[in-house]
């Protein structure tokens, strides 16, 4: 059984988390040639103060003008 693990940041809308469970379901069952039930995807959410790049906090970065 493929688990695939998506780690990014906190999506609020629920309607997005399900159309990427979809996608990445429908693709990897495609791959694999198994069905779509035999598929296991997991969102992972990190929060910025989780994340850093570049020796950076993602919290710490400075926000865009506008």
């Amino acid at each position: 059984m493929p688990v695939i693990n998506v780690e990014g940041p906190k999506i609020k809308d629920i309607g997005i988390k399900r159309t990427l469970v979809k996608e990445f379901t429908a693709s990897a069952a495609k791959a694999y040639g198994l069905p779509e039930e035999a598929i296991v995807v997991l969102i992972k959410e990190n929060v910025p103060e989780n994340v850093g790049v570049g020796g950076r906090l993602i919290a710490d970065r400075k926000k865009p003008a506008g």
